[in-house]
């Protein structure tokens, strides 16, 4: 079992586009089994492949005892009205916002041997389609926030004590404060 760790927001990997998968070897397996491995672990939805560092476009799904994946996933459907519900993500911990999704999702891809896959869902599943779908376009659900909620979360980021921690802070840099260095 291969639990991998969550890359967190600040990484550009999170905000930027995936390529679609067009190998289906060993990698990609390697891969999925990984996402599999680490969407099991308890409290997790979702995890796309750029939540582990990873530019593919991938996700693994683990709602309501319904576990799985989907490889080169489109949104196909959005319907059934809206919900607004608290929604988080595991790339910017302990902060919930309420975010209008569509009620009904359903998403289409392939699976490792290359077939067609179609994966559906309402309430929390839709929600969990939705989301990872994004990550994998660049888009954070924190994107989808009125102006004044993302501005409020932001803030929240910062503050957080896991964004930008000491230990990961930049080194001291020899430069003169004429070069940008301490002085």
């Amino acid at each position: 079992m291969t639990l991998r760790p969550i890359v967190r927001f600040g990484d550009p990997v999170l905000v930027t586009p995936t390529t679609p998968v067009t190998r289906f070897d060993r990698h990609t397996e390697a891969l999925v089994k990984d996402l599999l491995d680490t969407v099991d672990a308890p409290g997790r939805a979702g995890v796309a492949a750029t939540q582990i560092g990873v530019g593919m476009r991938v996700f693994s799904y683990n709602v309501e005892g319904r576990i799985g994946y989907v490889v080169n996933p489109e949104l196909a459907e959005l319907s059934g009205g809206t919900q607004d519900g608290e929604e988080g993500c595991l790339s910017i911990p302990r902060l919930w916002y309420p975010t209008v999704r569509a009620e009904r999702a359903v998403v289409t891809g392939v699976d490792l041997r290359n077939e067609p896959v179609t994966v559906s869902g309402e309430g929390l599943m839709a929600r969990a389609l939705q989301h990872e779908t994004e990550h994998l376009d660049g888009v954070l659900y924190i994107d989808r926030l009125t102006p004044e909620l993302r501005k409020q979360a932001l803030r929240d980021i910062r503050r957080s004590d896991w964004f930008m921690p000491q230990a990961e802070a930049a080194p001291a840099s020899p430069l003169p404060s004429a070069f940008g260095g301490i002085g």
